[in-house]
């Protein structure tokens, strides 16, 4: 049995953790891989931020400890899978001291960009190239777009396409809760994503003047639409796929920048697992994601209202791309797809350690 030590940056609440490492630990230990997951940054922690709460410097400095001492523990195991960074603020060169083990890095958002832009870009001058020195050491990289796997490619040839998957065995499409007589367009995410649904406000309040349309938001602060009946509903793992099934078409709204050019399409890969069809931003992996079969791709306010509009007035056409979209996402988006492949890079790598 080949140990792996699992390094998340948060725990399982985010949807990242849960998807990148935690869905593959069943499956991976039937390819004789024991993959053992420690959180840094908890569900706590998560929550206070989404909250807006203040976060305190004692379970901060608790967690860093307990990340210490796995650390301390990497010689009970054959390798490391590192997700996204070791600790906030460490320079690369510290954190590839500290990972003593041939270690695989994974990521799925542009974190090369975390120290150079925004309100963290003040640590530039020492933290900016801290992603690269980290893909540069790794044993191998795993990387959730082809845009992230291009800018990993450039510092570590060893770098690998793993798109963020879904369990289909759990995704499952039912017919049963939609086409009712109003118009519902979902959405699916985090507090931190939601600010991309500004880019949609005019457009459903523009289709909602020619008709009833509903507007269910989950797992972030919904924005003020005029004539749209906007629910809001709180996130929940045993909820989701429920909810996700009462969409006619799902949404991924995006605006046009570096940042959200390296995000992986992951709400797309749910509704179209659900047999969802799908309007989009022609952003990063949605390009990647969306294929005319399954739904749209909608650069302007007319392309968003367009877009919709065809997906309410035909029911057979939102029914076609529904089914395109899991097939898609069956074929190419899927645990049955994505656990093979990150069982092999694994595999390398130990048989690497073991050479």
């Amino acid at each position: 049995m080949i140990k792996v030590l699992g390094l998340a940056l948060y725990g399982p609440l985010a949807a990242s953790t849960r998807y990148r490492l935690g869905q593959y630990v069943k499956g991976l230990a039937d390819f004789g891989i024991d993959l053992q997951i420690r959180y840094l940054l908890g569900d706590d922690y998560l929550r206070r931020r989404f909250a807006g709460a203040p976060i305190h410097l004692t379970p901060l400095m608790q967690a860093g400890a307990r990340r210490l001492f796995d650390l301390w523990q990497q010689d009970k195991f054959d390798i490391t899978m590192l997700h996204c960074e070791l600790f906030p603020l460490l320079p690369g060169s510290l954190e590839k001291m500290l990972l003593r083990k041939p270690y695989v890095y994974d990521f799925d958002d542009a974190f090369y960009l975390r120290y150079k832009i925004g309100k963290m870009g003040i640590a530039k001058p020492i933290l900016g190239s801290k992603f690269e020195t980290v893909i540069h050491g790794a044993a191998a990289v795993t990387a959730g777009s082809h845009v992230l796997a291009k800018y990993a490619g450039l510092y570590n040839p060893k770098t690998n396409y793993l798109p963020t998957v879904v369990d289909t065995d759990r995704y499952l499409q039912s017919h049963k809760q939609r086409g009712g007589s109003v118009f519902t367009v979902g959405w699916i995410g985090s507090p931190s994503t939601a600010t991309y649904l500004s880019e949609i406000i005019n457009p459903l309040s523009t289709l909602a003047q020619e008709s009833s349309v509903r507007f269910v938001v989950i797992g972030g602060k919904a924005p003020f639409i005029p004539n749209v009946d906007v629910i809001e509903i709180a996130w929940s793992e045993s909820t989701e796929v429920d909810l996700i099934n009462t969409f006619d078409v799902g949404v991924m709204p995006l605006s046009d920048d570096e940042w959200a050019r390296g995000k992986c399409a992951f709400k797309l890969i749910q509704y179209m697992a659900c047999g969802v069809p799908v309007v989009a931003s022609p952003v990063g992996a949605n390009l990647d994601v969306v294929s005319p079969s399954c739904g749209f791709l909608a650069r302007t306010a007319y392309d968003w209202v367009d877009s919709l509009r065809q997906l309410r007035n035909n029911i057979p056409l939102r029914l076609r791309m529904g089914e395109a979209g899991r097939v898609r996402v069956e074929e190419g988006y899927s645990l049955k797809t994505g656990l093979p492949k990150l069982a092999t890079i694994i595999r390398n790598v130990a048989n690497l350690e073991c050479s």
